[in-house]
Protein backbone atom coordinates (compact mmCIF):
# COMPACT_ATOMS: atom_id res chain seq x y z
CA UNK A 1 0.00 0.00 0.00
CA UNK A 2 1.35 3.57 -1.31
CA UNK A 3 0.90 5.45 1.86
CA UNK A 4 -0.96 9.19 2.08
CA UNK A 5 -2.21 11.60 4.33
CA UNK A 6 -5.99 12.70 4.80
CA UNK A 7 -7.54 15.87 5.67
CA UNK A 8 -11.28 16.90 5.72
CA UNK A 9 -12.06 20.58 4.42
CA UNK A 10 -15.33 22.41 5.44
CA UNK A 11 -15.29 25.10 2.71
CA UNK A 12 -13.50 25.67 -0.16
CA UNK A 13 -10.85 28.10 1.12
CA UNK A 14 -9.66 25.37 3.22
CA UNK A 15 -9.86 22.84 0.42
CA UNK A 16 -7.41 24.80 -1.29
CA UNK A 17 -4.94 25.78 1.55
CA UNK A 18 -4.96 22.26 2.55
CA UNK A 19 -4.40 20.99 -1.36
CA UNK A 20 -1.49 23.70 -1.20
CA UNK A 21 1.25 20.94 -1.54
CA UNK A 22 -0.08 19.08 -4.50
CA UNK A 23 -3.16 17.43 -2.86
CA UNK A 24 -5.54 15.33 -4.55
CA UNK A 25 -9.53 16.40 -3.62
CA UNK A 26 -11.91 13.79 -2.39
CA UNK A 27 -15.58 13.55 -3.67
CA UNK A 28 -17.67 10.36 -3.03
CA UNK A 29 -14.46 8.55 -3.86
CA UNK A 30 -16.40 6.11 -6.62
CA UNK A 31 -13.24 6.74 -9.18
CA UNK A 32 -10.42 7.60 -7.34
CA UNK A 33 -9.96 4.97 -4.35
CA UNK A 34 -10.38 2.79 -7.45
CA UNK A 35 -7.32 4.33 -9.23
CA UNK A 36 -5.54 3.91 -5.62
CA UNK A 37 -6.46 0.49 -5.57
CA UNK A 38 -5.01 0.01 -8.97
CA UNK A 39 -1.97 1.71 -9.01
CA UNK A 40 -2.78 3.79 -11.45
CA UNK A 41 -2.75 7.08 -8.95
CA UNK A 42 -0.86 7.09 -6.18
CA UNK A 43 -1.51 10.58 -4.57
CA UNK A 44 0.80 11.55 -1.28
CA UNK A 45 -2.47 13.61 0.40
CA UNK A 46 -6.07 13.59 -0.37
CA UNK A 47 -7.94 16.80 0.93
CA UNK A 48 -11.79 15.48 1.50
CA UNK A 49 -14.15 18.15 -0.14
CA UNK A 50 -17.36 15.77 -0.07
CA UNK A 51 -19.39 17.97 2.64
CA UNK A 52 -18.49 21.32 0.80
CA UNK A 53 -21.12 22.40 -1.43
CA UNK A 54 -24.00 20.11 -0.53
CA UNK A 55 -26.92 22.72 -2.03
CA UNK A 56 -29.22 23.07 -5.13
CA UNK A 57 -29.78 26.95 -5.33
CA UNK A 58 -32.24 28.61 -8.27
CA UNK A 59 -30.71 31.30 -9.44
CA UNK A 60 -32.46 34.99 -10.22
CA UNK A 61 -32.79 34.20 -13.92
CA UNK A 62 -34.57 30.60 -13.41
CA UNK A 63 -31.86 28.53 -13.42
CA UNK A 64 -30.02 26.23 -11.17
CA UNK A 65 -26.54 26.33 -9.24
CA UNK A 66 -25.72 22.74 -7.78
CA UNK A 67 -23.01 22.38 -5.44
CA UNK A 68 -20.24 20.16 -6.40
CA UNK A 69 -20.07 18.19 -3.28
CA UNK A 70 -24.26 17.73 -4.47
CA UNK A 71 -25.04 13.30 -4.37
CA UNK A 72 -26.26 12.13 -7.31
CA UNK A 73 -29.28 10.86 -5.71
CA UNK A 74 -30.15 14.07 -4.37
CA UNK A 75 -29.66 15.62 -7.94
CA UNK A 76 -31.55 13.03 -10.14
CA UNK A 77 -34.56 13.29 -7.49
CA UNK A 78 -34.71 17.25 -7.02
CA UNK A 79 -37.65 18.37 -7.79
CA UNK A 80 -36.85 20.95 -10.42
CA UNK A 81 -34.45 18.90 -12.03
CA UNK A 82 -37.20 16.56 -12.35
CA UNK A 83 -39.56 18.70 -14.09
CA UNK A 84 -37.02 21.72 -15.92
CA UNK A 85 -34.50 19.07 -17.16
CA UNK A 86 -35.46 15.41 -16.80
CA UNK A 87 -32.78 14.36 -19.06
CA UNK A 88 -30.51 15.15 -16.26
CA UNK A 89 -32.63 12.80 -13.75
CA UNK A 90 -32.32 9.64 -16.73
CA UNK A 91 -28.58 10.39 -16.85
CA UNK A 92 -28.06 9.80 -13.55
CA UNK A 93 -30.23 7.19 -13.39
CA UNK A 94 -28.56 5.47 -16.37
CA UNK A 95 -25.12 5.85 -15.14
CA UNK A 96 -24.89 3.91 -11.90
CA UNK A 97 -26.21 1.36 -8.96
CA UNK A 98 -28.14 2.48 -6.66
CA UNK A 99 -25.30 2.45 -4.10
CA UNK A 100 -23.00 4.51 -6.55
CA UNK A 101 -25.14 7.14 -7.12
CA UNK A 102 -25.62 7.72 -3.29
CA UNK A 103 -21.88 8.02 -2.71
CA UNK A 104 -21.03 9.47 -6.11
CA UNK A 105 -21.13 13.63 -5.85
CA UNK A 106 -21.96 15.95 -8.92
CA UNK A 107 -18.13 17.42 -8.82
CA UNK A 108 -16.45 14.05 -9.18
CA UNK A 109 -18.93 13.39 -11.84
CA UNK A 110 -16.95 15.43 -14.09
CA UNK A 111 -13.17 14.31 -13.20
CA UNK A 112 -13.67 10.43 -13.70
CA UNK A 113 -11.37 8.66 -15.83
CA UNK A 114 -12.17 6.65 -18.37
CA UNK A 115 -12.79 3.25 -18.37
CA UNK A 116 -10.24 1.44 -20.73
CA UNK A 117 -9.18 -1.96 -20.15
CA UNK A 118 -5.71 -0.65 -21.45
CA UNK A 119 -5.50 2.41 -19.01
CA UNK A 120 -6.30 -0.17 -15.96
CA UNK A 121 -4.18 -2.84 -17.01
CA UNK A 122 -1.05 -1.10 -15.46
CA UNK A 123 1.45 -4.27 -15.96
CA UNK A 124 0.42 -5.56 -19.21
CA UNK A 125 -0.85 -2.58 -21.67
CA UNK A 126 0.92 0.35 -22.66
CA UNK A 127 -1.19 3.43 -22.24
CA UNK A 128 -0.21 7.08 -23.34
CA UNK A 129 -2.50 8.35 -20.21
CA UNK A 130 -0.81 6.52 -17.34
CA UNK A 131 3.18 7.33 -19.07
CA UNK A 132 3.10 9.98 -21.35
CA UNK A 133 5.02 8.80 -24.61
CA UNK A 134 4.48 5.54 -23.75
CA UNK A 135 2.03 4.27 -26.83
CA UNK A 136 -1.29 3.05 -26.90
CA UNK A 137 -2.29 -0.61 -27.08
CA UNK A 138 -5.95 0.56 -27.71
CA UNK A 139 -5.08 1.50 -31.24
CA UNK A 140 -4.18 -2.41 -32.20
CA UNK A 141 -5.96 -4.05 -29.70
CA UNK A 142 -9.81 -5.06 -28.82
CA UNK A 143 -11.09 -1.73 -29.26
CA UNK A 144 -14.88 -2.13 -29.07
CA UNK A 145 -15.86 0.73 -26.47
CA UNK A 146 -12.93 2.58 -27.87
CA UNK A 147 -13.53 6.64 -29.75
CA UNK A 148 -15.23 7.04 -33.29
CA UNK A 149 -14.79 10.88 -32.68
CA UNK A 150 -11.85 13.09 -32.01
CA UNK A 151 -9.94 10.87 -31.36
CA UNK A 152 -6.27 11.15 -31.83
CA UNK A 153 -3.21 8.24 -32.88
CA UNK A 154 -1.88 8.95 -29.18
CA UNK A 155 -5.55 8.24 -27.47
CA UNK A 156 -8.52 6.60 -28.37
CA UNK A 157 -10.70 6.31 -25.01
CA UNK A 158 -14.06 7.62 -23.96
CA UNK A 159 -15.53 9.22 -21.35
CA UNK A 160 -17.23 7.35 -19.01
CA UNK A 161 -20.16 9.77 -17.66
CA UNK A 162 -23.60 9.68 -18.56
CA UNK A 163 -24.32 13.12 -16.16
CA UNK A 164 -22.17 14.72 -18.38
CA UNK A 165 -23.45 14.24 -21.80
CA UNK A 166 -26.95 15.42 -20.66
CA UNK A 167 -25.26 18.63 -18.69
CA UNK A 168 -22.50 19.24 -22.60
CA UNK A 169 -26.27 19.04 -24.10
CA UNK A 170 -27.61 21.85 -21.70
CA UNK A 171 -24.29 23.96 -22.31
CA UNK A 172 -23.92 24.26 -18.11
CA UNK A 173 -21.21 26.11 -16.85
CA UNK A 174 -18.55 24.73 -14.22
CA UNK A 175 -17.86 27.03 -11.50
CA UNK A 176 -13.86 26.46 -10.09
CA UNK A 177 -11.95 28.16 -7.40
CA UNK A 178 -8.13 27.87 -7.62
CA UNK A 179 -4.88 29.51 -6.58
CA UNK A 180 -5.70 32.63 -8.78
CA UNK A 181 -9.33 32.97 -7.73
CA UNK A 182 -12.87 31.89 -8.81
CA UNK A 183 -13.68 31.60 -12.43
CA UNK A 184 -16.32 29.99 -14.69
CA UNK A 185 -15.40 27.47 -17.88
CA UNK A 186 -18.59 26.87 -20.43
CA UNK A 187 -18.83 22.96 -19.69
CA UNK A 188 -17.82 22.26 -23.68
CA UNK A 189 -14.59 23.86 -23.00
CA UNK A 190 -14.40 21.96 -19.73
CA UNK A 191 -13.20 18.58 -21.25
CA UNK A 192 -10.74 18.25 -23.51
CA UNK A 193 -10.14 16.20 -26.51
CA UNK A 194 -6.27 13.48 -26.43
CA UNK A 195 -4.52 15.63 -29.15
CA UNK A 196 -0.84 14.87 -28.02
CA UNK A 197 -1.32 14.94 -24.54
CA UNK A 198 -4.18 12.73 -23.41
CA UNK A 199 -3.24 12.58 -19.65
CA UNK A 200 -4.71 16.46 -19.90
CA UNK A 201 -8.27 15.58 -19.67
CA UNK A 202 -9.88 18.55 -18.00
CA UNK A 203 -9.40 22.53 -18.23
CA UNK A 204 -8.52 22.92 -14.76
CA UNK A 205 -5.05 24.65 -13.77
CA UNK A 206 -3.43 22.94 -11.16
CA UNK A 207 -4.72 23.52 -7.43
CA UNK A 208 -7.66 24.54 -9.07
CA UNK A 209 -11.56 22.58 -7.04
CA UNK A 210 -14.97 22.46 -8.94
CA UNK A 211 -16.95 24.02 -6.83
CA UNK A 212 -20.27 23.59 -8.55
CA UNK A 213 -22.33 23.43 -11.71
CA UNK A 214 -24.68 26.10 -13.26
CA UNK A 215 -28.07 24.99 -15.54
CA UNK A 216 -29.03 28.01 -17.68
CA UNK A 217 -32.95 28.47 -17.48
CA UNK A 218 -33.71 26.64 -20.68
CA UNK A 219 -37.49 26.01 -21.50
CA UNK A 220 -36.60 23.20 -24.41
CA UNK A 221 -35.24 21.24 -21.65
CA UNK A 222 -38.16 20.54 -19.51
CA UNK A 223 -38.77 18.49 -23.19
CA UNK A 224 -36.12 15.95 -22.72
CA UNK A 225 -34.63 12.40 -23.28
CA UNK A 226 -31.22 10.44 -22.58
CA UNK A 227 -31.51 7.00 -23.93
CA UNK A 228 -28.59 5.32 -23.36
CA UNK A 229 -27.28 1.92 -24.88
CA UNK A 230 -24.83 -0.84 -23.23
CA UNK A 231 -24.51 -4.22 -23.52
CA UNK A 232 -26.18 -5.22 -20.50
CA UNK A 233 -29.03 -3.46 -18.45
CA UNK A 234 -27.43 -3.69 -15.18
CA UNK A 235 -24.84 -0.99 -14.53
CA UNK A 236 -22.34 -0.84 -17.54
CA UNK A 237 -20.84 1.65 -19.48
CA UNK A 238 -22.16 3.21 -22.82
CA UNK A 239 -21.52 2.09 -25.86
CA UNK A 240 -23.81 4.52 -27.68
CA UNK A 241 -26.13 7.15 -25.43
CA UNK A 242 -28.11 10.59 -26.65
CA UNK A 243 -29.17 13.20 -24.75
CA UNK A 244 -31.65 15.50 -26.44
CA UNK A 245 -34.11 18.43 -26.22
CA UNK A 246 -36.32 19.04 -28.90
CA UNK A 247 -39.16 22.12 -29.56
CA UNK A 248 -41.07 21.89 -32.72
CA UNK A 249 -43.05 24.01 -34.27
CA UNK A 250 -45.71 23.62 -37.08
CA UNK A 251 -44.28 20.03 -37.91
CA UNK A 252 -40.84 22.14 -38.44
CA UNK A 253 -37.62 21.72 -35.67
CA UNK A 254 -37.31 25.08 -33.80
CA UNK A 255 -34.96 24.24 -31.33
CA UNK A 256 -32.79 21.62 -30.61
CA UNK A 257 -30.02 20.35 -27.97
CA UNK A 258 -28.07 17.19 -28.82
CA UNK A 259 -25.16 15.11 -27.07
CA UNK A 260 -23.18 11.91 -27.40
CA UNK A 261 -21.82 9.40 -25.24
CA UNK A 262 -19.76 6.37 -25.80
CA UNK A 263 -18.15 8.12 -28.88
CA UNK A 264 -15.21 10.25 -28.09
CA UNK A 265 -12.95 11.66 -25.18
CA UNK A 266 -15.25 13.91 -24.34
CA UNK A 267 -18.92 14.74 -23.95
CA UNK A 268 -19.66 14.98 -27.73
CA UNK A 269 -21.82 17.72 -28.63
CA UNK A 270 -24.08 17.00 -32.23
CA UNK A 271 -23.22 20.97 -33.53
CA UNK A 272 -23.25 19.66 -37.09
CA UNK A 273 -26.45 17.58 -36.28
CA UNK A 274 -27.91 20.48 -34.93
CA UNK A 275 -27.14 23.12 -37.52
CA UNK A 276 -29.02 20.32 -39.81
CA UNK A 277 -31.77 19.80 -37.78
CA UNK A 278 -33.60 23.68 -37.25
CA UNK A 279 -36.16 24.38 -39.78
CA UNK A 280 -36.03 21.07 -41.16
CA UNK A 281 -39.12 18.71 -41.10
CA UNK A 282 -39.99 17.04 -37.70
CA UNK A 283 -39.65 13.58 -39.05
CA UNK A 284 -37.58 10.63 -39.15
CA UNK A 285 -35.73 11.61 -42.55
CA UNK A 286 -34.30 14.81 -41.26
CA UNK A 287 -33.26 13.14 -38.07
CA UNK A 288 -31.21 10.28 -39.75
CA UNK A 289 -30.11 12.82 -41.94
CA UNK A 290 -29.00 15.46 -39.21
CA UNK A 291 -26.88 12.01 -37.44
CA UNK A 292 -25.41 11.33 -40.84
CA UNK A 293 -23.80 15.29 -40.69
CA UNK A 294 -22.87 14.36 -36.87
CA UNK A 295 -21.17 11.21 -37.64
CA UNK A 296 -19.54 11.95 -41.50
CA UNK A 297 -16.50 12.57 -39.53
CA UNK A 298 -16.43 9.03 -37.68
CA UNK A 299 -13.45 7.25 -37.95
CA UNK A 300 -14.00 3.49 -36.95
CA UNK A 301 -11.34 1.59 -35.16
CA UNK A 302 -11.02 -2.64 -36.14
CA UNK A 303 -13.92 -3.22 -33.51
CA UNK A 304 -16.37 -0.30 -33.11
CA UNK A 305 -17.70 0.48 -36.40
CA UNK A 306 -21.18 -0.78 -34.98
CA UNK A 307 -21.17 2.08 -32.98
CA UNK A 308 -21.47 4.50 -36.29
CA UNK A 309 -24.91 2.96 -37.22
CA UNK A 310 -25.98 2.59 -33.47
CA UNK A 311 -25.07 6.28 -32.90
CA UNK A 312 -27.12 7.22 -36.26
CA UNK A 313 -30.40 5.03 -35.28
CA UNK A 314 -30.17 5.92 -31.34
CA UNK A 315 -30.41 9.60 -32.49
CA UNK A 316 -32.87 9.16 -34.31
CA UNK A 317 -35.12 7.10 -32.24
CA UNK A 318 -34.58 9.72 -29.31
CA UNK A 319 -35.74 12.61 -31.43
CA UNK A 320 -38.63 10.95 -33.35
CA UNK A 321 -39.35 10.24 -29.30
CA UNK A 322 -39.79 13.66 -28.42
CA UNK A 323 -41.35 14.75 -31.27
CA UNK A 324 -44.30 11.90 -31.27
CA UNK A 325 -43.10 10.62 -34.97
CA UNK A 326 -44.97 7.26 -34.77
CA UNK A 327 -47.33 7.82 -31.91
Amino acid sequence: MTPFTYARADAAEQALELAGGGARFLGGGTNLIDLMRERIEAPAALVDVSGIGRTIEETADGGLLIGAGVRNTDLAEHPLVRTRYPLVTRAIVAGASAQIRNMATVGGNLLQRTRCTYFYDVEGSRCNKRVPGEGCDAQGGFNRIHAILGASEACVATHPSDLCVALAALDATVHVEGPQGAREIAFGDFHLLPGDTPKRETALAPGELVTAIELPPLPVAAHSRYRKVRDRASYAFALISVAAALRVEDGRVAEVRLALGGVAHRPWRAHAAEAALVGAAANEASFLAAADAELSAAVPLRDNGFKIDLARRTIAAVLSDLSGVGA
